[in-house]
């Protein structure tokens, strides 16, 4: 049994890697495959298949900013490192960004022990607290963000487009209608701009990870905020790492503005929100990741030895993860200036398109297409990318303003 949970997590922390260095292969699509040929994993216990799903989903967390640093190939839990990290790889410290989001993922993982416990005794009372004032929470949230932007009524707009497109996405018959709308926002447009823009990356600097330019109190801060945000997004639906990570940037202040700072923020986040999503699961019986979902499939109710399972392989997976992730981000700084940045994104593009054609089907195709001109609109218009969240956030008010 022992020997089947370690080969079990070895290969959950594999897949992780592929998935997180894979644009448009997210853990989802794996975790939802898994689901589907679970008829052939019947003589395989079920707590095995559990611990596979979660290293899986913490290693990705780690290693999803690569792709998003040097290539420019975000998923939803990663485009907000583009930016910032898009600048430190222009400087030619593209690794040094990385390692930056590795130090804040595994930060995360007290973090994650201790709210663990609090999550266990007090979430289900402040959840049936708080369950039917979610669509004002989320309202609340979504017009704060937007009244924040310099350009807040091109930020609505925005907002409000991304919202309709969203809900289009899920009225009509897409299949996995996840992928081509946020590939399209936050994926393919950024790479069109990419190519239009015929960047020239310099050679990158290979540095230690004594070596990472970040102060004491930056790293301070920016935990803070991840304990601050991370939980509060962890359980209620439709926000995600996104939104906490925005939530994060206003608690730290003008420490936001630092780069460094900023990117240490969204690696803890992601990475408290995936594990946390697991404890929500366990505690209120909500799943708010693919992840959590699937594990609930397998498990039917997850016990609190199962949770301490789940916990202990969020910490041995996370720790191996880091070490991969420092070892890849080596790999890709040492090369990515030596291939072309324009042929590498249009190559990264085709890959996105043909990816969601073979898993989607050609309303995703309409729907990726049409998430890219938006994703496109909003990056030009000099509106944070965040605001095309609002694909989530609106189908997600409506469903509990008149639906539930």
């Amino acid at each position: 049994m022992i020997i089947e949970i370690i080969l079990a997590l070895l290969l959950g922390c594999t897949i992780g890697t592929f998935t997180g260095l894979s644009p448009g292969i997210h853990i989802n699509l794996v975790s939802a495959g898994l689901l589907a040929s679970l008829g052939y994993f019947s003589g395989v216990n079920e707590i095995t298949l559990v611990v596979f799903i979660v290293a899986m989903a913490i290693t990705h967390t780690f290693i999803d900013f690569i792709p998003s640093i040097f290539l420019g190939a975000p998923e939803e839990d990663s485009f907000l490192a583009v930016l910032p990290g898009h600048q430190l790889l222009l400087e030619g410290r593209g690794q040094e960004a990385v390692l930056l989001t590795l130090f804040g993922s595994l930060s995360a993982l007290p973090i994650i022990l201790i709210f663990s416990f609090i999550f266990i005794y007090f979430l289900p009372f402040v959840f049936s607290f708080v369950k039917g004032f979610i669509a004002y929470i989320l309202i609340f949230v979504s017009l704060y963000l937007i009244f924040r932007e310099e350009k807040f009524i091109v930020s609505l707009v925005i907002f409000v487009l991304a919202g309709f497109l969203g809900l289009l996405t899920f009225n009509l018959p897409v299949e996995e209608p996840l992928l081509p709308l946020l590939s399209g926002l936050f994926g393919v447009s950024g790479l069109i701009v990419s190519i239009k823009a015929k960047i020239k990356l310099p050679r990158q600097k290979l540095i230690s990870l004594r070596d990472v330019g970040l102060s004491k109190i930056g790293f301070f801060r920016s935990s803070f905020a991840a304990v601050i945000s991370a939980p509060l997004c962890s359980f209620l639906p439709g926000i995600g790492s996104g939104q906490a990570a925005v939530i994060g940037s206003e608690i730290m202040g003008e420490e936001s503005r630092n780069n460094r700072s900023f990117l240490v923020l969204i690696g803890a986040i992601n990475t408290i929100v995936m594990a946390l999503s697991f404890v929500t699961a366990y505690a209120i019986g909500k799943a708010r990741t693919g992840a959590a979902a699937a594990i609930k499939d397998i498990l039917e109710e997850i016990s609190l030895s199962n949770l301490v399972v789940i916990i202990l392989t969020v910490f041995f997976a996370g720790i191996f993860a880091f070490f991969v992730g420092v070892y890849l981000s080596k790999i890709f700084a040492v090369n990515i200036d030596k291939i072309d940045y324009g042929k590498l994104s249009f190559i990264i593009l085709l890959i996105l398109f043909f990816v969601n054609l073979l898993l989607s089907n050609l309303y995703g195709l309409l729907v990726l297409i049409t998430g890219s001109a938006l994703g496109v609109f909003a990056i030009l218009s000099g509106s944070r990318r965040i605001n095309l969240m609002g694909c989530l956030l609106i189908p997600t008010i409506v469903y509990y303003l008149f639906l539930q």
